[in-house]
């Protein structure tokens, strides 16, 4: 007797009743239609938070840059559509005043036509450490130094001019006007006459990377051949003038550092600069800030991120205006560094929404379905004239 009344008391906390079998469910077109749309709500919904559950949620950090990497990797590849790559040049500074001058053994350059595209299958790669070795392992292997003219512009009496650009930086060195390069054999040997006939007949792709010092400094390509006379840098466009030079060039892309996916921005990617009044001085103030991102697999990768600011100014010689056709980078590092971190929801907290979600979009239905059977039931009774 005892126990039978402990079971009734259990049985009070039934929330899930059996209705009676004498009460039948009379299923509705509103119930049917809410129903559909209901389950394809509840898919759509579900689909999202599944899709959200999955993609990992990036937590930004900032604090002081205490990293001793004393290297920046610079990644880039730029087409220059008018200008042979014969008469360009890619030269880096940084502000602890060292200097790499035509910075090829790290650079690819690729001749192009005016139309874009390749005149060569493959690009040319020039060390020019690897080239000045070879010529020194040439001439004592034959027990014999040949010694070119430099046509009246040597310093001293042991100064050999072998090349075309050997004669035209002895005579930059003694700061005279250069003579007829036809008349110069060392230049006719080189072909010197066609390079100049393609300067402006062909285009230029310059791509590759290279590492300077983790300081500010600043990189540029622009016409003519680079050198240093009493620690000023210029560059030699003879036989042309400089506003002869369309600098219009697009930056195919431009990095510092790897990429990482997710999270950092490259702002001069697939950029276009057109030199409208041809010869052009393009400048971009670059400011980098260095990013660390941990994966959801507490792998750790280090990169940059930057913002740019862009300034071009035409050059010409008659209006006075100063500086150089070009494209000019000038870059600085921020003393902060950013740290991304990869996060994932909790398992619970996916479980909990999902019920939510289903849970509500029910509940909702249901209130929906009563209030349209209500609507239906008392249209019924005016119709009938059974309201009063």
């Amino acid at each position: 007797m005892e126990s039978r009344f402990n079971l009734n008391i259990l049985r009070r906390f039934d929330a899930y009743p059996k209705p009676p079998e004498e009460i039948r469910s009379v299923k509705t077109y509103e119930g049917a239609t809410v129903t559909i749309i209901s389950t394809i709500v509840i898919i759509i919904l579900v689909g999202s938070e599944v899709v959200d559950f999955l993609t990992p949620k990036l937590k930004n950090d900032l604090f002081v840059d205490t990293s001793r990497n004393p290297n920046l990797k610079i990644d880039l590849d730029i087409t220059i559509p008018t200008i042979s790559c014969d008469f360009l040049a890619l030269d880096a500074m940084d502000s602890s005043g060292e200097q790499h001058l035509r910075i090829d053994h790290n650079i690819y350059k690729r001749r192009l036509d005016l139309k874009g595209q390749p005149i060569e299958d493959e690009p040319k790669k020039e060390d020019i450490t690897k080239s000045a070795l070879k010529k020194k392992e040439n001439s004592t292997a034959v027990g014999k130094v040949e010694c070119g003219s430099c046509y009246g512009a040597a310093l001293n009496d042991s100064q050999c001019c072998n090349t075309c650009d050997d004669v035209k930086a002895a005579y930059q060195a003694r700061k005279w006007s250069m003579p007829d390069l036809d008349n110069i054999e060392q230049c006719k040997n080189e072909h010197y006459s066609e390079k100049l006939k393609s300067a402006f007949n062909e285009g230029c792709n310059i791509h590759g990377s290279l590492e300077v010092n983790r300081v500010g400094g600043s990189f540029h390509i622009a016409p003519g051949q680079s050198f240093s006379i009493s620690h000023v840098h210029v560059h030699d466009v003879q036989p042309f003038s400089s506003t002869a030079f369309n600098t219009t060039h697009y930056i195919n892309q431009l990095s510092f550092g790897p990429r990482i996916n997710n999270s950092l921005t490259n702002p001069l990617d697939d950029h276009r600069a057109i030199a409208e009044e041809g010869a052009t001085m393009f400048q971009y103030y670059i400011k980098i800030i260095p990013v660390t991102y941990v994966g959801k697999d507490r792998t750790t990768f280090y990169s940059n991120h930057f913002s740019v600011t862009k300034h071009q100014k035409p050059v010409h010689l008659l209006s006075g205006e100063s500086g150089m056709p070009g494209i000019f980078f000038s870059y600085e590092l921020s003393p902060f560094m950013v740290k991304y971190t990869e996060t994932i929801r909790p398992v619970g907290h996916f479980v909990t929404t999902i019920c939510a979600i289903i849970g509500g979009v029910i509940t909702i239905a249901g209130i929906v379905v009563r209030v349209l059977n209500i609507s239906r039931e008392s249209l019924q009774k005016i119709e009938l004239g059974k309201v009063s």
